[in-house]
């Protein structure tokens, strides 16, 4: 059977203004940039730089959008209010929402790195080789199959059947073998190895013979599993050596490069390059925030556009094609103005956030002591300043801080917080400087097993358990005790 029925019920959602809002406060700086660049670029009624001085009289009425005026019965919605996008001001308002900003500042560009790519670098060193035709594709195709890290990670079959589909060279796994030899022997020393252990047996077996030398080629040969765990009593009675040789050995390994191609200073890629959103200075014993000025930046309604509407006004007669080109404007003028208080919203969000966090951590940044670092989550800034934990996330997880002590990402100054034996809250980026300090200055020969370290953290007035201390340790990428023995 079937019914009909009326449900009311309230719910929430964002506009796509909203969205596109919160998008615009998530982007660096440079993200930022860029986005700006494509909004004026798709509204040809918003422009960048600065302003002409000569604004324009604005006694352009609704009256002139009257239904009557319009050719025919149509009935159109063009209501505009021009005061809403033009000032008689000589500076628009939204010119003067950041104090901070300089007209001469520096515009800094992205640097990019320059020369021959990895790849290219190896298919230079193949033209030393004499190949026929068909070796020459293969060994191309093979250094194209080079991945950043210098490896070859495909099984040869893979490559003849790619060979035979792609190039329509039909060959052999013999011949492709015998080819990445070839490729083997290129610079830098390991490129084209299929697992780290080959890599590391390339390198070593191009070093001068010793007796250092030979026996890491036996280890990483014979032993490759055992040596990877750090089982040295295993390693020193199944080689019947002793520790002195076998450290010299291990020395040898630990020398050598497990990405080749990594090592590569011709590598063409984009060098990072962190813009500050903010920066903190020490005045007088007291901290100033500044906003970056690139994130103020100038921006006005189109003269032409201005132009177009004046010209409307004064046609007595308004044709079809009139009308719709004024729709279209209305449209780019609403587009350009939301555009630019979204720019407003976004320094005032970021301003205030940032504020915020740096009064809340204001005894770090006046010293620069980490250990100064109070416990601090998302929610106690969204508290403060009376906005949702997402817009909080937003400013920290891609915004960076230029300070005193070097630029940071601002995440890294919120952690969690835990309890000394005093009761008091102290930062677990605290207790984690003080966990890697003391793994740092341990006996290598006999590392700290997690036990022993919460053993000693609790000596040292911070009772944690030991998978608390697995967790710290697996986030500062420090492995077990085992791995982290040497002989």
């Amino acid at each position: 059977m079937l019914k009909q029925q009326l449900n009311f019920k309230l719910s929430q959602k964002l506009s796509p203004q909203q969205i596109q809002l919160m998008k615009l406060i998530q982007l660096p700086t440079q993200a930022f940039e860029q986005r700006i660049s494509q909004e004026i670029e798709e509204n040809p009624a918003l422009e960048g730089g600065k302003e002409d001085s000569n604004e324009f009289d604005d006694d352009f009425s609704n009256e002139e959008f009257d239904n009557d005026s319009v050719e025919g019965n149509e009935v159109i919605e063009t209501e505009i209010n021009i005061d809403e996008y033009l000032s008689d001001d000589e500076t628009p308002n939204y010119k003067l929402s950041v104090n901070n900003y300089s007209p001469d500042e520096e515009e800094k560009q992205i640097p990019y790195a320059s020369g021959t790519s990895f790849n290219q670098y190896l298919l230079q060193q193949l033209n030393t080789y004499h190949f026929n035709e068909e070796e020459k594709e293969i060994a191309h195709f093979l250094v194209g199959s080079v991945d950043e890290g210098g490896y070859i990670r495909r099984d040869i079959l893979d490559i003849v059947d790619d060979l035979a589909f792609t190039q329509n060279i039909f060959t052999s796994e013999e011949k492709v073998v015998e080819i990445i030899k070839i490729v083997q022997n290129l610079d830098p020393a390991g490129v084209g190895a299929k697992n780290l252990q080959e890599c590391l047996l390339i390198q070593l077996k191009r070093k001068n013979s010793t007796e250092a030398t030979s026996l890491a080629i036996k280890l990483i040969e014979d032993s490759f599993d055992q040596f990877s765990k750090k089982h040295y009593n295993k390693i020193l009675s199944k080689h019947s050596v002793t520790e002195n040789h076998l450290r010299a050995a291990i020395h040898e390994i630990e020398i050598l490069n497990p990405k080749p191609g990594g090592s590569y200073a011709g590598n063409t890629k984009i060098i990072e390059h962190v813009v500050p959103d903010f920066t903190i200075r020490i005045q007088d014993g007291d901290l100033q925030l500044t906003l970056n000025g690139r994130n103020a930046p100038d921006l006005h309604v189109s003269k032409d556009y201005s132009e177009m509407l004046k010209g409307f006004k004064v046609t007595k007669q308004k044709t079809k094609s009139q009308k719709d080109a004024v729709l279209f404007i209305k449209q780019k003028l609403d587009a350009a103005k939301w555009f630019i208080d979204a720019i407003k919203q976004r320094q005032q969000t970021l301003f205030i956030t940032m504020n915020a966090i740096m009064h809340h951590q204001k005894e770090y940044f006046l010293t620069g002591d980490e250990q100064k670092l109070k416990p601090m989550i998302l929610k106690n800034i969204a508290d403060e300043i009376a906005m949702d934990v997402s817009t909080v996330s937003r400013v920290a997880n891609s915004k960076y801080v230029d300070t005193p002590y070097g630029t940071k990402l601002i995440k890294e100054f919120f952690s969690e917080s835990m309890k000394n034996d005093k009761g008091e809250d102290v930062s677990t980026r605290e207790i984690k400087n003080i966990l890697e300090n003391i793994i740092l200055e341990e006996d290598k020969k006999k590392p700290y097993t997690d036990d022993k370290l919460a053993e000693i953290l609790k000596n040292k007035g911070y009772p944690i358990a030991r998978r608390t201390i697995a967790k710290y340790r697996e986030q500062l990428e420090v492995p077990v005790a085992r791995l982290r023995k040497k002989i």
